[in-house]
């Protein structure tokens, strides 16, 4: 019978006839059991977006002959376009689901890193809940509607898959209201404690008795040899102890992965070279004060080296090449990446059209992007291509290093510290800031030529600005 009804239903075909005739037919005995009754009438309900045009429905009752009722109101088509129109709401209307929102075309899923709000906390419309770590940036999960957090559905640390559950939220709730889950568990430890004091005495004596019989062999047994002295070759390593394992973030697994597959793709080579930072640093401290005063900005050094490299760039354009497969692909473009470093990992946001640029667009575009890096609100449209890298450790205080190369770019320029050190200048020794600088680059594509002719432009524009006045 109830593949009939199965079919009947799914076919979109309930009629009256068959509801009300075919089922009488089936059941001839005095009554129907109520399990019936209700499997009937939750099957009936799966299949209801067919039964839209029923007024009446005639259904079984426990412990009666099939009646003919009006049908409840949730099963009218109605109800069904009220469902898909508000796909977060509830059977009872009053909740609602908290989903994991679109992550990016190239990003499957995350991991949940923590929940900003706990059950029983009020949270209106747009404000943050959850935050998801994927490969590259963290993404805040908001509510979509106002009301109280009742239940969580996902633990912190779980890989999730954008339209995944991970909260419930009710509208009318008291903002003291706490999750079933913690209910539950709070009334299981009292119960359990109550539970323990009503063993009897005579238990208590058997599992005396059984613990005995239980060590007797035990004791027989004969004691194990003393562990012999490690030779003095075996190395002596500290104890597990003294050591904590974390598990890596999804940033720090994505950086890891990158920096492996370039060193492993590229034919990396690097040179070095010095830059004398008295006119670059010299020009910042005289128009210092009248730039921010006209821009609403500070005057930095980073800005110097950007524009340095786009006119190095122009000047040698296969640095801003990159190969794909057995092509070499030109752009006609500048994107210089700009190496973050936050507590979280490495990012490198772009700055797009940097050779459209002038001084000033180039110090609000780093400073808005330094800040959205340490409050962790980087998209990924922000960090997606570019041409160029620049880093600079020299923030950090490093004094020489060997960058690796972005993917899929084929240079990165590392820019480092500035030291007061002797220098040579009109046959007279006088001391100078000076700045090392490294360029590694992709030796498949860039020979040393051109990487030295680029690395040296930018020292001669960074030594001279004006040069980029005269274009010369």
């Amino acid at each position: 019978m109830f593949g009939v009804i199965r079919r009947r239903v799914a076919s979109g075909n309930p009629s009256p006839l068959f509801l009300g005739q075919s089922v009488h037919k089936i059941w001839s005995g005095p009554s129907v059991p109520a399990r019936v009754s209700s499997i009937l009438e939750k099957e009936i309900a799966f299949h209801s977006g067919g039964c839209g045009n029923l007024r009446n429905f005639c259904h079984i009752t426990p412990g009666c002959w099939i009646n003919s009722k009006p049908m409840r109101e949730h099963f009218h088509q109605d109800a069904t376009m009220q469902t898909w129109r508000r796909p977060f709401s509830s059977e009872s209307g009053d909740t609602v689901d908290v989903v994991v929102p679109p992550l990016a075309e190239s990003i499957a899923d995350g991991t949940l890193a923590k929940f900003l709000k706990r059950p029983g906390d009020r949270v209106n419309v747009d404000e943050p809940i959850a935050q998801i770590e994927t490969d590259k940036v963290t993404i805040d999960v908001s509510s979509p509607e106002s009301g109280v957090i009742v239940k969580l559905l996902a633990s912190e640390g779980d890989t999730v898959e954008p339209g995944n559950k991970i909260a419930i939220i009710s509208r009318s709730a008291d903002a003291t209201h706490v999750a079933p889950s913690e209910t539950t568990s709070g009334k299981a430890a009292p119960q359990s404690e109550k539970a323990a004091p009503q063993s009897t005495p005579q238990k208590i004596s058997e599992e005396k008795k059984a613990t005995r019989v239980e060590a007797a062999p035990t004791a027989e047994k004969p004691k194990a040899p003393p562990a012999s002295r490690s030779s003095p070759t075996e190395p002596q390593l500290p104890p597990k102890e003294r050591e904590r394992r974390v598990p890596m973030t999804r940033l720090r697994k994505r950086v890891a992965t990158r920096l492996k597959d370039s060193q492993n793709t590229f034919a990396m080579l690097t040179t070095f070279n010095e830059v004398d930072m008295t006119n670059l640093m010299k020009l910042r401290a005289d128009y210092k004060d009248a730039f921010v005063e006209k821009h609403g900005v500070k005057l930095g050094l980073m800005s110097g080296f950007v524009k340095a490299a786009v006119n190095a760039l122009q000047y040698q354009p296969i640095v801003n090449a990159v190969i794909d497969g057995d092509d070499i692909i030109y752009r006609d473009y500048i994107d210089i990446s700009i190496a973050v470093g936050t507590p979280k990992g490495l990012v490198v946001p772009v700055i797009r059209n940097a050779d459209t640029m002038n001084f000033a667009d180039i110090e609000k575009q780093i400073n808005a992007f330094a800040k959205k890096a340490n409050e962790g609100t980087l998209s990924i449209d922000e960090m997606a291509g570019g041409t160029l890298t620049i880093s600079n450790g020299g923030v950090y205080g490093s004094l020489l290093s060997t960058p690796i190369i972005n993917p899929p770019q084929s240079a990165i320029l590392g820019m480092h510290s500035i030291v007061s050190r002797p220098m040579v200048v009109g046959g007279n020794i006088v001391p100078r800031p000076m700045m090392y600088v490294a360029l590694t680059y992709d030796h498949r594509i860039i020979d040393g030529r051109e990487a030295v002719f680029f690395l040296r432009r930018i020292k001669d524009i960074v030594e001279d600005p004006r040069r980029l006045l005269l274009d010369i």
